[in-house]
């Protein structure tokens, strides 16, 4: 099936239960509504959860609220450009996987975007299905480099390099932080008891009734939890906690 637009501009408790299949999010940046609305409909019908926005601010405002697994980016927007945009999410740190979608054809074109940070290409007019094709392949080498990289909000976790980054910022922290924050980002948004995070780190229940995972939970809080209004961490009164 081909796709173009006349005229368009480029733009619970922890338990050992298997894992809930996690829901692929995929961020469309694009201002012609059409195409926008064909894009996130035909992505649903796919089994993605499709984000749909308009502009820059829009874009920046959405990656703030949450990771995506891949990014759909035009490049002519009303409020800016889409190569400064992808460049600036670069110099943050953001590595979400972004694929060009724009009416600008030429080779030059595709090398300036695939160099700024990009990492497919796609011009208009375009197959839908060779656009899922390119998600698919984006999804699959996500996939290869999570396995050693563990990531969260705007927390990134290199396991072999054994390095921490907050919105691109390195966080030192000891090898305990570590292993305890390391088993949050490998079970986001499920509430761990005390007693399983003391195993995990002490090997031993016998710090579960002290207050020293408490006293470890405070320092890492202190390091990734900057803005009061998102917290990353939430205490669950009498089980345990959280990583939101």
């Amino acid at each position: 099936m081909e796709f173009a637009l006349a005229g368009a501009k480029s733009t619970a408790i922890f338990c050992k239960r298997p894992p809930l299949p996690i829901p692929v999010k995929i961020l469309i940046v694009e201002d012609q509504r059409r195409l926008g609305q064909f894009l996130k409909k035909g992505l649903a019908e796919h089994a993605y959860t499709a984000t749909w926005v308009q502009s820059c601010r829009e874009a920046r405002d959405a990656l703030c609220e949450t990771g995506y697994d891949v990014i759909i980016l035009d490049l002519g927007l009303p409020d800016g450009d889409g190569l400064a945009l992808l460049q600036e999410w670069r110099k943050g740190g953001f590595n979400e996987p972004v694929l060009i979608l724009s009416a600008r054809d030429s080779v030059q074109d595709r090398i300036k975007g695939l160099d700024l940070g990009a990492d497919d290409y796609l011009a208009k007019p375009f197959s839908f299905e060779e656009l899922l094709a390119r998600v698919r392949s984006l999804l699959r080498r996500q996939s290869a480099a999570k396995d050693t990289v563990l990531e969260h909000r705007h927390v990134r976790m290199d396991l072999l390099g054994r390095t921490v980054t907050l919105g691109g910022a390195a966080v030192e922290l000891t090898s305990r932080e570590f292993a305890l924050l390391e088993i949050f980002l490998q079970n986001p948004g499920r509430i761990l008891t005390r007693t399983l995070i003391s195993e995990k780190i002490w090997e031993s229940h016998y710090d579960v009734d002290t207050n020293l995972l408490d006293v470890y939970m405070s320092k890492l809080r202190g390091k990734l939890d900057l803005d009061p209004a998102k917290p990353l961490f939430k205490t669950v009164r009498g089980v345990g906690y959280q990583l939101l």
